[in-house]
Order: C-alpha cells, then sequence, then structure tokens
C-alpha cells in the first residue's frame, strides 16, 4: 500500500487569538521593566554628571580656597561688563574639561565689540548658545541649546536670593564659602541639584498663563504669589495636583541659561520639598525676582538626586520630611522646615538622620 501525505493542520482563529493575547500580556510585563531599565540607565547618567561636578567644585577650591560665587563674573568698569551675573558654571569650566570653552570666554570675542569676561548671560553670543554636554541630563527631553539640568544651592531661605557678589544666604552657593565654614559636615550639606528644563519657550521672556491641565508645577515658576516668603505653603494654592491651577501666570525661567547666576536660572531652595510647585511674589512675569520658593525637579520618578558636600550623590524622595511650611525661613540656627532644610543649610546646628 502507498503511503498518503498528510496536510499540515493550520492555526484555528481561535488559537491564534490566544497566541496574540499571551504575547500582550508578555509584553505588558516586560515593557515597564524595560522602561525601568532604560531609566536606571538615565538616572545613572545624571548621577555621573552630578559627580562630576563634585569633583570640579572640589578641584576649584583646592586651587582657590573656596567655592566659586553662585553669580559672579565682570562689572561696572569699562570695557569689561556682564553684569556681575555669570554662574558658577562659567567659573567652574577649566575643572569639567572645558578649559578651551573658559579661555575664549576670558579673551572676548574684541573683533565683535565682545570684551574679555564675555557680555552678559542672556547676550546674544555663539559661546553662550550650546551648553556643555555634562549638564545635561537624558531623562529630560526638552530643548537642550543653552538650557541646563542642574542647579546651585542657594539654602533653606526664601528671600533676598541675588543679594549680589557678598551673598548671605544659608547655603553652600549663597557666597563663596569655604569647606571650613560649613559645620554642619560636607557629608550632611547639599551642594547641587536637579532642575527639569522648561521646554516651551526658547527665550524665556514671554510668560505663559496656565489653562486646565496644561502647565506642570515642575515646568515653570508661579509668579505674583503673595505671601510665599513668610509661609511657603502659600504656594500651593496656586496648584491643582501635578499642574498651576488655570489662570496662573507661570514663568518659563527654569533651567533656560546655563551662563545666567540670578537665583531662578541656576538655583534652587530647599523649602518646599523636590518636585513641588515654585513661586515668586514679584509680579513682573519678565524679570528675575529675589523672593521665592524654587524646589529642584527631575524627571526620574519620586524625586530627584543630590550632590552632599563631600562629592557623593543621594537620591531625596518628594516625601522628605520639610518641616513647619506654614512658618517664616529661620535668620539663624535650626532650619524651619525640617530635615529638608536642614539638608540645605551649612551651619543649622541640627541633629538629623539622613534619608
Amino acid at each position: 500500500m502507498v503511503p498518503t501525505s498528510r496536510g499540515r493542520r493550520a492555526f484555528t482563529l481561535v488559537e491564534l487569538l490566544v497566541v496574540i493575547a499571551i504575547i500582550g500580556i508578555l509584553m505588558a510585563i516586560l515593557l515597564p521593566a524595560v522602561q525601568a531599565a532604560r531609566e536606571a540607565a538615565r538616572r545613572s547618567q545624571c548621577t555621573n554628571g552630578l559627580k562630576q561636578l563634585g569633583l570640579a567644585n572640589h578641584n576649584y577650591h583646592s586651587t582657590h580656597g573656596a567655592l566659586p560665587f553662585r553669580r559672579g563674573g565682570t562689572c561696572c568698569y569699562p570695557g569689561a561688563n556682564n553684569g556681575g551675573r555669570l554662574s558658577a558654571f562659567v567659573a567652574l569650566m577649566p575643572y569639567y574639561e572645558q578649559g578651551v570653552l573658559y579661555d575664549h570666554i576670558r579673551a572676548g570675542d574684541v573683533a565683535n565689540g565682545i570684551s574679555p569676561g564675555g557680555p552678559y548671560a542672556w547676550a546674544s553670543w555663539h559661546v553662550w548658545d550650546t551648553a556643555p554636554a555634562i549638564l545635561s541630563c537624558p531623562s529630560d527631553a526638552a530643548r537642550v541649546g543653552r538650557m541646563h539640568n542642574y542647579a546651585f544651592c542657594i539654602g533653606d531661605g526664601t528671600t533676598g536670593l541675588n543679594p549680589g557678589y557678598s551673598e548671605g544666604n544659608r547655603g553652600v552657593f549663597g557666597q563663596a564659602t569655604r569647606f571650613s565654614s560649613i559645620s554642619d559636615g560636607l557629608s550632611n550639606t547639599i551642594m547641587m541639584s536637579e532642575r527639569i528644563r522648561a521646554g516651551w519657550n526658547d527665550d524665556a521672556i514671554q510668560p505663559r498663563v496656565a489653562l486646565s491641565q496644561e502647565v506642570e508645577v515642575v515646568l515653570g515658576i508661579a509668579n505674583g504669589i503673595a505671601g510665599v516668603d513668610m509661609q511657603p505653603n502659600l504656594c500651593l494654592l496656586a496648584t491643582n495636583g501635578r499642574y498651576y491651577r488655570p489662570g496662573v501666570v507661570v514663568k518659563a525661567l527654569w533651567g533656560h541659561c546655563y551662563t545666567d547666576g540670578q537665583a531662578e536660572r541656576t538655583g534652587f531652595t530647599t523649602v518646599l520639598p523636590p518636585n513641588a510647585p515654585a513661586c515668586s511674589t514679584g509680579n513682573e512675569p519678565s524679570a528675575d525676582n529675589n523672593d521665592g520658593l524654587l524646589p529642584p525637579s527631575s524627571r526620574h520618578p519620586g524625586g530627584v538626586n543630590v550632590l552632599m558636600g563631600d562629592g557623593s550623590v543621594r537620591f531625596i524622595a518628594e516625601t522628605i520630611d520639610t518641616g513647619n511650611l506654614g512658618q517664616p525661613p529661620a535668620g539663624s540656627g535650626h532650619s524651619t522646615y525640617g530635615v529638608w532644610g536642614a539638608m540645605g543649610s551649612i551651619a543649622g546646628g541640627e541633629s538629623i538622620a539622613m534619608p
């Protein structure tokens, strides 16, 4: 008898649907793990960026005997005027492998009217137009240009955030600080943290009026919020969850200009917790204000990385203790704002358990 060949049985529709369902379930299970792994890699890069900046600060201190001014530069005499507003990122350049760029800034561009030391930080100059790659965190996908993702700690204060060369704020970058002045200990004191770039407005001059579910609190500063300098929890009234309430005027100064030392551009405070709203008391939406709340922010779920004074990096959760946000800041001694405020001040004398 000659054997007959039998054809291969095809999948039925039900079997095909089962296979598709199984594949869908596997993707649903694996996708969050893949996304988490990618974010972990991005967060690691951000951590490494902060560590490099920590090393730069230590090397600067070893050379000059103090940390750089958060806001410095040349000012007030003919031929060399950038308004004394250059950020510490400029002073630190030789210490994070940007020595060539720093030399260019020191030399200026006399042929094109740029004095030695460079022009105002917000001026149109090709040297200012692109931030060094080390200043960007890959977790934040906003436009780059001269934008950046790191900021300097001003401390737990809410007023007088931009008083010039002889700044008296309680943070590491309130003035040209010596390590010996940080009596709370380098390992207990925050030096730098992260900042989400405000991505909607390249020049950061035109404010935006918040509409429902439109402007995240981490993307800008609520303008003209009275009383937040003395009662920080009033800032929360300008929000609806993770968004600013409709009608709130929001300034897009966050991470806009790495060369500008103004507090709203390259500084942060340790009053409201990470990823909380930011508020200023001033009513001029296109100007930098001296009083307000400027918490750090990131795209890492649940908190931000901070660089400590000893060069280590910690992750600080949004739930960190912030003490009594209904009271004004302390002028001296223990911080009003709990563990978070204590970590931001250099000489509060608190005894705290580090998070």
